[in-house]
């Protein structure tokens, strides 16, 4: 049985990243422009995403990903469609992705373009990261077979997918959407339309933090963005933020929340509800048996040692991972 056709309706960044994501697992892909343009245009913007994707292509492999020798096999599977071949781009997709720019004019045109000519059983997938999926689901004309699936950038490169259904969203497209997307090697979450998603909503709260430690002359750029690297960046990629609060203990984010409050008069440190609901119920994380994850049939002493694992990982991978010193004439760093 062959693989289904994929296609993606907008041919600039985000289409081309899509594209190279099920071409390289096999995919036949079907890159629709969603421009008008002459004949001149079309074949130039065709042969530049073309262009695009095997140079990622040629990066990736360059960089040990794969063997070069695939490059043009794996580039085979893209077909670039101008705007008046929709129907012959889109008819036969299982799934459309829609990648148009980020307004209400575009979106509009673009979902109906996909509605007007993808089959009807056609799952239509929206990337945005700014809109919510129940408000394109209206746009849509098909809002069972509609929801949101918002790649993070380099989407050739980074694993997650925060996938948005609607209320009115069929449960077996999410599924389906969901399964495919781990079939390609990606990460799917699944999260409520909520301003910000997941990653953005928690991304844009760290980002301007770490502004602000510049701004009021906390430390420097470089310094704040070695700390975020050494420290919460590679503890972050091995537990998540909620196993870290079980794993140290909510109590202590409990007091360090209202720590921080008191001390910079900002209610942005103050501890959400839940946290407090926490402390007072008696779920503090691991030393309780509970938390945000239940720990009462885990074996925690092997669920540690995997995650220390993963820190290990992580620091031979930063390159600051040293040997034990052994010759004590010639120690790392000389004490006095």
């Amino acid at each position: 049985m062959s693989a289904p056709v994929i296609a993606c309706v907008g041919a600039g960044r985000m289409g081309r990243q899509i594209a190279y994501c099920f071409a390289y697992a096999g995919y036949p892909v079907h890159l629709l422009d969603a421009k008008p343009r002459s004949d001149e245009d079309a074949v130039r913007t065709a042969e530049e995403a073309r262009a695009e994707i095997r140079a990622t292509l040629t990066m990736m492999a360059g960089l040990g990903a794969f063997d070069a020798a695939a490059i043009d096999t794996i580039l085979a599977r893209v077909t670039v469609f101008p705007l008046e071949r929709a129907e012959a781009a889109l008819g036969p997709a299982r799934v459309v992705f829609e990648a148009v720019p980020e307004t209400d004019a575009a979106k509009r045109e673009g979902l109906a373009l996909i509605d007007a000519t993808a089959g009807a059983e056609a799952i239509v997938a929206s990337t945005t990261s700014t809109y919510l999926s129940t408000q394109l689901s209206d746009w849509s004309g098909r809002p069972a077979r509609f929801l949101n699936a918002h790649w993070l950038n380099p989407a050739f490169l980074v694993p997650l997918v925060e996938v948005s259904p609607t209320p009115e969203t069929d449960p077996v497209v999410t599924a389906e959407l969901t399964a495919l997307l781990e079939a390609v090697g990606k990460a799917p979450v699944t999260c409520a339309p909520s301003p910000g998603y997941i990653v953005p909503r928690i991304q844009a709260l760290a980002m301007n933090e770490a502004a602000r430690l510049v701004e009021e002359g906390v430390a420097s750029a470089e310094d704040v963005d070695r700390a975020v690297k050494y420290g919460f960046g590679l503890r972050f990629a091995v537990l998540g933020l909620l196993e870290f609060i079980d794993w140290g203990g909510g109590d202590i984010l409990f007091h360090a929340s209202r720590y921080m409050a008191d001390a910079t008069g900002e209610d942005r440190f103050s501890a959400p509800k839940i946290v407090q609901d926490n402390m007072a119920e008696g779920r503090r994380g691991l030393r309780d048996g509970r938390g945000f994850y239940d720990y009462g049939t885990m074996d925690t002493e092997a669920w540690r040692q995997e995650r220390m694992a993963g820190f290990l990982r992580m620091l031979v991978g930063t390159g600051l991972h040293r040997p034990p010193a052994l010759d004590p004439s010639s120690p790392a760093e000389e004490t006095t």
